[in-house]
């Protein structure tokens, strides 16, 4: 599973490294109301939360599904505006002038991500004018709330206007607590720009990538970057460009904005915040390897002592080549160590691996 772009002729200076203070203002507000996804920011989001006023904590209700149960492109407009080659703007009012840009189709398909309703890399006919998607639309918000339900019938009646309570609404945001946290932010992750920029110039594509994030890899010769997700998506910048946008409050989501039609993007955690990630297919590997019955009671044993193969044969009741095989599939997963002591080979379960794995897992699936 992946997120594949397709960059078939696309050329280096079509390659922008560049912060973007909406989408960051974007991750506060999901680091708000989802600090669980980020115990790092769980101190910064409750001492936020606890002086908001009550108007616009009462505001952020009524839209927090569009940061909250996903990222809404609403908060990328640079990457929809036409020719697909805008950068995102220095400041946020640069960014919601880029939002007044986007057409309202674009508009409500972006907002209207959190129903699941639209397909997302293939076009689609808008419910502004489709009667049929139009009701799939407002019958898809209305399983998930009646909040929902009433800001999906205000954005197919009249998305100008919800455009504009949105922009006030981030405005408001802005003022309250976001500019503070810009102000703190915005030099971290111009200088990571400035590197990977650096990095693209001096060593190409593929190093800057590697930089990124160990989840996003290039196949130089079949020209296509590939983001470890647990989704499947593809997208090309055909004779648009590539944005590659770092984020200090987004650990551990690396998002690839994929829409059609829209410029393709990855926003990225500054480097250097968090331990390289598992592959999806790691992850797999290891949860595999723990499931067995036979494997389990052999970490049983791995966990409170070393022992040689002979040893736990002995103590299962199983031969020793039967043994071995087990051992192999923990090893190869990375959940066990080997050492050699004398004639013996001494085998022992990798405690701080396992205990990683729930996180792991967690940070694979919100990736």
């Amino acid at each position: 599973m992946s997120v594949r772009i397709d960059i078939t002729g696309l050329p280096p200076e079509r390659i922008s490294v560049v912060p973007s203070p909406l989408a960051e203002l974007g991750m506060a507000l999901h680091a708000l109301s989802e600090p669980g996804h980020h115990p790092q920011l769980q101190g910064w989001a409750t001492a936020v939360s606890s002086r908001l006023d009550a108007n616009l904590a009462d505001r952020l209700c009524e839209a927090d599904f569009l940061w909250r149960t996903t990222f809404s492109d609403v908060f990328a407009p640079f990457a929809g505006v036409p020719g697909r080659r805008t950068i995102p703007g220095g400041t946020l009012a640069e960014e919601l002038d880029l939002l007044d840009k986007l057409t309202d189709e674009q508009f409500v398909h972006a907002a209207l991500e959190f129903t699941c309703q639209l397909r997302y890399d293939l076009p689609e006919p808008s419910p502004l004018d489709d009667a049929a998607l139009r009701r799939r639309a407002l019958d898809l918000a209305a399983a998930r709330g009646s909040v929902q339900a009433r800001f999906t019938r205000r954005l197919l009646e009249d998305p100008p206007a919800v455009r504009a309570w949105l922009r006030q609404l981030l405005e408001d945001c802005d003022e309250a607590f976001f500019a503070d946290i810009w102000a703190r932010v915005q030099p971290q992750l111009a200088a990571d720009a400035r590197h990977k920029t650096e990095l693209l110039r001096r060593k190409g594509l593929a190093d800057a990538l590697t930089a990124v994030s160990s989840a996003v890899t290039l196949d130089e010769e079949a020209e296509v970057i590939t983001v470890d997700k647990i989704m499947d998506g593809h997208t090309a910048t055909g004779d648009g460009g590539l944005l590659l946008v770092p984020t200090s409050l987004g650990w551990p989501h690396v998002m690839v904005l994929h829409r059609y039609g829209w410029q393709p993007a990855i926003t990225y955690p500054v480097s250097g915040s968090r331990p390289q990630a598992l592959t999806v297919e790691q992850l797999t590997r290891r949860m595999d390897a723990l499931a067995h019955p036979v494997r389990m009671r052999l970490c049983r044993h791995l966990a409170r002592a070393p022992h040689t193969t002979s040893e736990l044969a002995d103590a299962h009741g199983m031969t020793a080549p039967e043994i071995s095989r087990h051992l192999g599939v923990l090893k190869k997963a990375g959940l066990i160590t080997t050492r050699r002591r004398g004639r013996y080979v001494l085998h022992q379960l990798d405690v701080t691996m396992v205990a990683r794995l729930g996180s792991d897992f967690l940070e694979g699936i919100l990736r």
